[in-house]
């Protein structure tokens, strides 16, 4: 567990999950800790890691499959079902979530489009660049 990381009521976190700092976690969101578990055969030792980087957010009643990633500054919406890796300012939901634009550092979402687009945060004031690997702080 990183610095700041927010863990609300009903959030169990499982060996091989790492938050890093600054991730919020909403209330009653699930990890996952095994591809295909069964009651009566043990797994303990299949474990996928699951990496949340650094200030993400989880929405409530979120489940997260084992063995992804969430990137930095990345946005999981309120009871999505995410099984695959979540780009750096992604703003992902739905089951299965899906993308569904791009979000600043404070959580505002960005109308960014198209490749070369530029937004600012009207927050924090940071200006960001869709790039072909994602978006970019300029």
């Amino acid at each position: 567990m990183g610095d700041n990381v927010k863990v609300p009521n009903n959030v169990s976190i499982f060996v091989g999950v790492i938050c890093e700092d600054d991730v919020f976690l909403g209330p009653s969101m699930v990890f996952t800790n095994v591809v295909n578990p069964r009651a009566h055969i043990v797994r303990r030792d299949q474990y996928k890691k699951t990496t949340i980087r650094k200030g993400a957010t989880v929405g409530a009643n979120a489940t997260i499959v084992c063995g992804i990633e969430i990137g930095r500054y990345g946005f999981v919406g309120a009871g999505s079902v995410v099984a695959k890796d979540v780009k750096p300012h992604e703003l992902v939901y739905g089951n299965p979530a899906t993308h569904k634009g791009w979000v600043s550092k404070s959580g505002h979402k960005l109308p960014l489009q198209n490749l070369g687009d530029e937004a600012s945060c009207p927050e924090g004031g940071e200006s960001y660049r869709l790039t072909q690997n994602g978006v970019i702080t300029v």
